[in-house]
C-alpha cells in the first residue's frame, strides 16, 4: 500500500498558516487589552486583585445595610474561609482588595473572613448625604456584622480603618473578640504632611504621597497612571476629603477613650511610616496595657501590603494563641528588642 508524508515545505506551510490565523484572531483582542490598560489602568489593578481572591475561592458580595440618615446602603465585600469570623476594615482612599495579599494567609489558616469596602469607596455605593465622619464608619462596621449574623468576631484595621475598627470596640466591646490594628491613625499628633494630598491632582503632589507610603521613597508613576488616578479622583474624591474635613475637626479622637478596649489587642507598624510614626503605635500601645505592639523594621505605611508574607503569620499567631501576654513589643527584621 502506498503512503505519503508531508515535505518538509509543506510542513512549514501549514505552520505558517496556524500562525497567520492566530495572528488575525489573537493580535486584535492583544491590542484591545493592551489600549484598555493604558486607559484605565486601575480598573486592571482591581480586576486581577478581584481574579486572584476568586481562585482561591473567596467570593465577591454585595448586601445593603441601614446608615442613619440616610437610608440602606449598598456595600461591597470578600467572603471566603471557615472558622472565627474576622472582619477586615480598608484605609481613606482604599478599598477590600488592598488587603489582597494578607487574606489568602488569613483564610488558609481557618478564619472565616470578611473585608468591606466602606460606603463611598471601592464598589460600595456613595451615598452624597453620608458624613464619612469615623463615628458614622464605625456605625457602618457594626451594622454590617448585624447584617452577617456576627455575634462576637475579630476585628482588623489598617490606617484610617483601625481608627473605625477601634472606634467600633469602644462601642461595643464585649462583640469583640481580638482586635488588630495596622499603623492606624485615632489619637492626636502633629501632622507633617498636607492633608490635600490625599486627593492629588498634580504629579508632584502624587509623588510626595507615594513617597510618605513607601519606606524609602516610590519611583515616579508613569504618565498614563497619573492621568487615570486624577480623574479617578476628579470624580470620586470629594469622599476623601469629606472624610480627612471630619478627622481634622478633632471630635472623633479615641485620646482618653481607649482604656475601654479589654480585649486582646494587637498593633502592628511599619518602623519607616513615614504617614503616621511609629510613636502614634508606641501611644495606642500604652493606652492598652494588654496590647501587643511589632513593628517591622523595612516596612512602611503599606505593610499588609508589601509586607504581608512577614505580617501575616504573626496576625495568624495572635488570633489563635490561646491567650495571649500583653505588654509584648518586639521589632522584627532587625536585632532590636
Amino acid at each position: 500500500m502506498a503512503t505519503t508524508t508531508a515535505t518538509p515545505r509543506s510542513r512549514r506551510y501549514k505552520t505558517l498558516r496556524i500562525l497567520r490565523w492566530i495572528l488575525i484572531i489573537f493580535f486584535p483582542l492583544l491590542v484591545v487589552v493592551v489600549a484598555f490598560a493604558l486607559l484605565r489602568p486601575l480598573d486592571v489593578l482591581w480586576m486581577a486583585a478581584e481574579a486572584r481572591l476568586v481562585l482561591q475561592g473567596i467570593q465577591s458580595r454585595t448586601t445593603k445595610i441601614p446608615v442613619p440618615g440616610v437610608g440602606d446602603v449598598r456595600v461591597h465585600y470578600y467572603e471566603g474561609g471557615s472558622g472565627m469570623p474576622l472582619v477586615l476594615v480598608h484605609g481613606l482612599g482604599g478599598r477590600a482588595d488592598d488587603w489582597v495579599n494578607l487574606i489568602p494567609q488569613l483564610v488558609r489558616d481557618h478564619h472565616h473572613v470578611y473585608a468591606l469596602d466602606l460606603p463611598g469607596y471601592g464598589r460600595s455605593e456613595w451615598p452624597g448625604n453620608a458624613k464619612y465622619s469615623i463615628a458614622e464608619e464605625a456605625g457602618d462596621v457594626q451594622a454590617f456584622m448585624n447584617k452577617m449574623g456576627l455575634q462576637q468576631t475579630d476585628l482588623a484595621g489598617w490606617s484610617m480603618g483601625g481608627w473605625v475598627a477601634m472606634q467600633a470596640a469602644v462601642n461595643e466591646p464585649q462583640r469583640i473578640r481580638r482586635l488588630v490594628i495596622f499603623d492606624s491613625a485615632g489619637l492626636t499628633f502633629g501632622l507633617t504632611w498636607d492633608p490635600s494630598l490625599f486627593v492629588p491632582n498634580t504629579p508632584e503632589k502624587l509623588q510626595t504621597l507615594d513617597d510618605l507610603l513607601m519606606p524609602h521613597g516610590a519611583p515616579p508613576v508613569p504618565k498614563f497612571v497619573q492621568r487615570a488616578i486624577f480623574q479617578f479622583e476628579k470624580k470620586h474624591g470629594w469622599v476623601v476629603q469629606r472624610n480627612m474635613d471630619s478627622m481634622l475637626m478633632g471630635d472623633d479622637l479615641l485620646d482618653n477613650k481607649l482604656g475601654a478596649l479589654k480585649m486582646p489587642m494587637l498593633i502592628i507598624w511599619g518602623k519607616q511610616d513615614h504617614l503616621i510614626p511609629v510613636s502614634e503605635g508606641e501611644a495606642i500601645h500604652h493606652a492598652v496595657p494588654q496590647s501587643e505592639l511589632q513593628v517591622f523594621d523595612g516596612c512602611g505605611h503599606l505593610l499588609p501590603e508589601m509586607c504581608a508574607k512577614q505580617v501575616g503569620p504573626v496576625v495568624n499567631g495572635f488570633l489563635d494563641e490561646a491567650s495571649p501576654i500583653g505588654g509584648r513589643k518586639a521589632v522584627i527584621g532587625s536585632k532590636a528588642k
